[in-house]
């Protein structure tokens, strides 16, 4: 590891010498994250195993329990739901590995080189969406292996996909922030244990039709209900009307508005405390 971080560091010195930006750097931090993730075999079988294991234990243990929805088997109605609100349990890495960088040191070292510090985020960003997309392509051939089928076109399946991508992107910088804050690994984790009241308080994995009425007003308008309802509606094609109660485009339009506000809020957010070190 502490080779591939001074090589990191001195291949970030070269290019700065040479012109190199931002990009440039963020690439090269890019570069480092991603080798780690595939250097490490933990990360790995943690990264893809712990979403194929509660998508696998959604299917057949509870999926008995719930039956059909509306006329569409509980796979169908859970698959799509269950992928969009697994991106932000892969991304919970993010916010240990970032405050660790900063434990150990490593972040101040890249600080002092004369490369652009933000790309110490930008880098952990990019990384995170290569790592997220592996994850969420194994997650969706599991999903298609345990009887998930797609019910709209290819290319509204690829736009579902690429909408996990964008919200990925988005809690990303939430996740940097909540590692930036704890400062540790340890404290890391524990605050991003408050994803959990968000996802399963939504309609990533019930209809919110049987919820409580007060947890039921707190499902409808949260971002991981309309993100899973717009990834659900893509893949439902003409179905999502008499399941949903809307088409695919109300549910993407409001998914996306989610999106870049919690981009926007959480960047400079993250940028904020970076800054102030």
């Amino acid at each position: 590891m502490s080779t591939l971080k001074g090589t990191t560091m001195t291949t970030a010195v070269t290019a700065r010498d040479r012109g190199a930006g931002l990009s440039t750097a963020s690439l090269l931090v890019a570069k480092r994250a991603v080798l780690t993730f595939l250097r490490t075999p933990q990360l790995i079988i943690v990264g893809t195993v712990q979403l194929v294991g509660f998508l696998v234990t959604f299917r057949y243990v509870f999926g008995g329990a719930f039956g059909d929805y509306k006329g569409l088997a509980y796979v169908d109605f859970a698959v799509p739901g269950f992928i969009a609100a697994g991106v932000p349990f892969t991304l919970i890495g993010t916010a240990v590995v970032m405050a660790e960088d900063l434990h150990t040191g490593f972040i101040d070292r890249l600080r002092s080189l004369p490369s652009p510090s933000a790309a110490v985020l930008t880098g952990r960003v990019l990384a995170d969406t290569v790592v997220l997309a592996w994850s969420l392509a194994v997650a969706t051939l599991v999903g298609f292996a345990i009887g998930f089928r797609l019910h709209g076109s290819v290319l509204q399946g690829l736009a579902a996909f690429g909408l996990c991508l964008l919200f990925g992107l988005a809690f990303s910088w939430v996740f940097i922030l909540l590692g930036l804050v704890a400062r540790n690994g340890q404290a890391a984790q524990g605050l991003s244990l408050l994803v959990f009241p968000v996802t399963f308080g939504s309609s990533a994995y019930v209809p919110i039709d049987g919820m409580p009425g007060w947890l039921r007003a707190f499902a409808e308008n949260q971002p991981v209900t309309w993100m899973a309802n717009a990834v659900r509606a893509l893949t439902l094609g003409d179905k999502a009307v008499p399941v949903l109660g809307h088409g695919a485009g109300y549910f993407v339009v409001r998914a996306l508005i989610w999106s870049v506000a919690i981009m926007i809020v959480f960047f400079g957010l993250a940028v904020a405390v970076f800054r102030r070190g």
